[in-house]
């Protein structure tokens, strides 16, 4: 029986007309900065508790004030009207203090409508649950005309968090509040800060006047490790903790006073400093970490659908086997198009979540994954057409006369983060050179042309030569000795598969079938996938986490299926060793695979296509070497990957990472 997880219930605070967070006028609730919400326009102004708990900030302005619940430490923001800090309390008359405790529906303040309309402000009530990243997975909203105290709001604690409520184990919220109260008084107040960004150790006022600030007080605070000023900043060092002062203050004095766009870039710049090597060998193990880094942090948001996806095509691929569903009808077409567009239209998705990665328009490279995906480009790349030969390729296309060998982007990944890299150092650039009033027209413009072109002109032809070369030499070792690359292409064939050079090998095997009917390079290929799925399968049953199971097992049915993205990008890779046992177990599959002559007469492998290994002239000895590789592959993948290769505290030290950094960062 599965258990369904606690939900939490939360109050409108004020009568009026809930809307969806989304609709709220401010950029920094309506994008989801401070967490899942919503806003109401009031009908009057009596305020009341949204929530049972402990108040925990009251706004030195009275615009807002924050709660922490007992049972489940949700944080919860009552943020009054908007833009409302610079009426410095007045239109607000306030009945609670921190350290109250109030019971859901109780009257907690009032505020002046017409005052707030007549200083040409907004009027609507804001709540938000600052904290739902880590505590909730949904927060269900009924919009609508409410009154004060009516429940509009259901939660969902995630896994993380009903697991350690149920355990006993939740930590404390709010401890910063007190240091953060201090820090505020003694940088000059509210009204002496003009905003607000922090670094990986350092808070980073910006103030109004820096002789207002009481240096020795706020460096003997508890908690504060020293004070220094640089570059027009009054830094405040805090060390690890920073991140979570950050939100204590933030939550005093208002998300108006914070830039997350300069705060992402000075912890990025701090980070890169802190982290940086000096030796050749430390700087390159630095540089390929990071790209990992980037690569599955652009996956994970993509890795569900992949799985369900891939799970969807070995269902596929069994109606297809068993004569169930035709190849050619119009019901497996239907049913391939569901299972087979997120990886056809994978650079839109990838595009979109490396460039939040790395500080990028998601949209504008959504679109040029769009570019790369676009019917009559890949039309092109794959038509066979051939205009002639340039530096080895193949030219397809032109572009103003220059010979172009279009390359396929369905179903690729690096070019895309490859492309969200160059536009995070372009679009900066651009907005420096362009005017304001042509910002909206001509920065997207010229990132569309430039970054696509990049991509098309030279990354993509890099790639094709790169992968030929590769190919050219598997095929070559293949010929020399069938064990031998089984042995290294089963090592290596997913280390191919991340950088998108893997494509030139699918050609070989589909002519391979279409000109003798079989594929001894495809059964090795069919050996990575079972081995992936066989870590992430020792993973699952070893994991005590619950948000790890439920990741992995998906997981290990679609590498099953033939699907090993999910796997790879979602807990393989992410966690290092994994994905080393599971390229060792590769490696042994691959060996026996070449070793015993296993055939392959079909393109669907790992478990699911298990027909495919059987000789349409009569069953042979391909069959059972199949499963022998097979067999060894898994149980080689699970027993170092279930010994070796994975341990819950990983998961803490991959999300604590960032925060493990020296303090000795450049001001």
């Amino acid at each position: 029986m599965v258990k369904k997880m606690q939900t939490v219930t939360v109050l409108t605070p004020v009568n009026g007309t809930v809307i969806p967070l989304k609709s709220v006028k401010d950029p920094v609730f309506s994008a989801g900065m401070l967490g899942l919400g919503f806003g109401v326009q009031p009908s009057d102004g009596q305020i009341v508790a949204p929530v049972s708990g402990k108040v925990t900030m009251v706004a030195e302005t009275k615009h807002a004030i924050g709660f922490s619940t007992p049972a489940d430490n949700l944080e919860v923001l009552v943020h009054l009207g908007i833009d409302t800090v610079d009426l410095k309390g007045a239109p607000f008359t306030l009945t609670v203090k921190v350290g109250d405790e109030v019971r859901a529906g109780d009257v907690i303040a009032t505020m002046d409508l017409a005052a707030i309309e007549q200083a040409n402000k907004q009027t609507t009530v804001i709540l938000a649950v600052t904290n739902s990243s880590d505590k909730l997975d949904s927060l269900d909203i009924a919009t609508g005309t409410a009154t004060a105290g009516q429940t509009v709001a259901t939660g969902r604690l995630n896994a993380n968090t009903f697991n350690a409520k149920r355990q006993g184990r939740l930590p404390q919220e709010g401890k910063y509040d007190e240091l953060a109260a201090a820090i505020v008084a003694n940088v000059g107040g509210v009204e002496n800060i003009k905003s607000l960004i922090h670094c990986i150790t350092r808070l980073r006022f910006y103030l109004k006047d820096e002789q207002q600030a009481n240096d020795e007080v706020i460096a003997n605070l508890k908690g504060v490790i020293d004070v220094a000023k640089a570059g027009g900043q009054y830094q405040v060092i805090i060390g690890p903790a920073v991140t979570d002062v950050y939100d204590a203050v933030i939550k005093l004095i208002g998300p108006e006073l914070s830039n997350d766009a300069e705060t992402a870039k000075a912890v990025a710049e701090t980070n890169a400093a802190a982290n940086r090597p000096t030796t050749l060998w430390g700087q390159i193990k630095y540089a390929f970490s990071s790209l990992i880094g980037v690569i599955t942090g652009s996956m994970i948001p993509v890795i569900g659908l992949l799985a369900a996806s891939g799970i969807l095509k070995g269902v596929l691929a069994l109606l297809t086997t068993f004569n169930i569903v035709d190849p050619k009808a119009s019901t497996y077409i239907i049913i391939n198009a569901m299972g087979d567009s997120v990886f056809y239209f994978l650079p839109i998705f990838v595009g979109f979540t490396a460039a939040k990665k790395l500080g990028s328009d998601p949209v504008i490279m959504g679109i040029i994954g769009g570019v790369l995906t676009y019917p009559t480009l890949v039309s092109i790349a794959g038509g066979g057409k051939t205009l002639g030969t340039f530096l080895g390729m193949s030219v397809n296309a032109s572009f103003f006369g220059l010979p172009v060998h279009m390359a396929s982007y369905t179903y690729s990944i690096f070019p895309m983060i490859a492309g969200a890299w160059l536009a995070s150092k372009l679009e900066p650039w651009l907005k420096r050179v362009i005017p304001v009033v042509l910002r909206m027209i001509f920065v997207p413009l010229f990132e569309v042309v430039i970054i696509s072109g990049v991509i098309i002109l030279f990354l993509g032809p890099i790639i094709t030569v790169i992968s030929t070369g590769l190919a050219n030499a598997i095929v070559a070792i293949y010929n020399l000795s069938p064990a031998i690359s089984g042995l290294i292409i089963g090592g290596f064939y997913q280390v191919l598969v991340i950088f998108g050079l893997h494509w030139a090998l699918i050609p070989i095997v589909a002519n391979d079938i279409a000109s003798t009917g079989h594929s001894y390079l495809n059964a090795i290929i069919s050996a990575t996938m079972v081995a992936q799925g066989g870590a992430v399968l020792a993973i699952a049953m070893k994991s005590k986490l619950a948000n790890i199971k439920e990741l992995a097992w998906p997981a290990t049915i679609s590498a099953f299926s033939g699907v090993t993205e999910p796997a790879m990008y979602g807990i393989n890779l992410k966690y290092g060793r994994a994905f080393v046992t599971a390229s060792i177990g590769a490696a042994v599959g691959g060996f026996l695979t070449g070793l015993l002559h296993v055939n392959m007469w079909g393109f669907s492998g790992s478990l699911i296509g298990f027909t495919s290994f059987v000789n349409p002239k009569g069953l042979d000895f391909s069959f059972w070497g199949y499963w022998i590789a097979t067999l060894a592959t898994i149980v080689v993948s699970f027993t170092l990957t279930w010994f070796f290769g994975f341990k819950d505290e990983d998961v803490a030290t991959v999300k604590t990472a960032p925060k493990k950094r020296h303090l000795g960062e450049t001001a």
